[in-house]
């Protein structure tokens, strides 16, 4: 379905240097750059441009401007959120979100990666000292940082800085003017080695999707679509809330299959259990 085709690469930030060694390799497509679309319309981390896509709709919409754009049928993009991780509530995680779109063959998959290895921070500052503790955690100066006058202050923004003498020339600048200065970590992909991973990740995990085919039509993305749930206690039998099994579901033909549970597991420890550990 993919080898010998082009596959653009949706980005203007550098992620063609994680996502085309895998592809091509894999695939046989013959990845392809074009970053006359300017993503950043649909918004940056640092805020000046607002974003109004939720991530999913963001990356799509970088898909069909990039394939609209190029005449080409088939690309992918990145989509990259930041925040308190959804169950370790006061670690910081960044989730890449990979689409790919192939207009030709009416196919749209769709990946996540979840890590807690990021760098992601910001805060206000008033001192040197200040200034150098947060560049110790931030993994600077391999890991860019940005400086600006607060957090809704825009106004002599400086991104990208990997340099100590610039980082404390414009922190001095801004701080002569303000009475506070606002540092962030940079986390656009080219300047963030720890979110790059990530997103390699990501493009692994998509590649495994393409792998899974279904068993009806090949259609690649055979994929999780639901999960069954009541796997039995190991003392009292009755039904958890854990993983049964889980529903496989082809995006192309609706074609269905029933796959066990995910961890092999026959039973579930009584801790999980609402009769045994109510």
């Amino acid at each position: 379905m993919f080898e010998g085709r082009k596959l653009l690469i949706v980005t203007k930030h550098g992620k063609e240097q994680v996502i085309a060694s895998v592809f091509e390799k894999a695939l046989g497509v013959r990845c392809v750059l074009d970053n006359s679309f300017d993503t950043d319309q649909l918004g940056t981390f640092s805020g000046e441009v607002d974003r109004t896509l939720d991530p999913m709709s963001a990356a799509k919409q970088k898909c069909l401007e990039g394939m609209w754009q190029s005449g080409c049928d088939l690309a992918i993009a990145n989509e990259g959120s930041f925040g308190p991780h959804p169950t370790l509530f006061f670690v910081p995680a960044d989730e890449e979100l990979l689409v790919l779109i192939d207009s030709k063959n009416k196919l749209e998959l769709v990946v996540r990666e979840l890590s807690t290895a990021t760098n992601f921070d910001a805060r206000e500052i008033t001192t040197v000292e200040e200034l150098v503790a947060f560049t110790k955690h931030a993994q600077f100066p391999s890991h860019a940082l940005i400086l600006r006058p607060a957090k809704d202050n825009f106004h002599g923004m400086v991104k990208g800085i990997h340099e100590e003498a610039q980082l404390i020339e414009v922190f001095e600048s801004l701080k002569s003017q303000h009475p506070s200065v606002y540092i962030e970590t940079d986390m656009r992909a080219m300047h963030n080695p720890s979110r790059m991973q990530v997103i390699a990740a990501a493009a692994e995990k998509m590649l495994s999707l393409i792998h899974s085919t279904c068993p009806q039509c090949q259609t690649p993305g055979f994929s999780v679509s639901d999960y069954i749930r009541g796997l039995p206690c190991s003392l009292c039998g009755r039904p958890t809330r854990s993983v049964l099994a889980q529903i496989y579901t082809c995006k192309h033909c609706q074609y269905q299959e029933e796959k066990p549970n995910p961890d092999s597991k026959d039973f579930e420890d009584p801790m999980y259990c609402d009769y045994c550990n109510p």
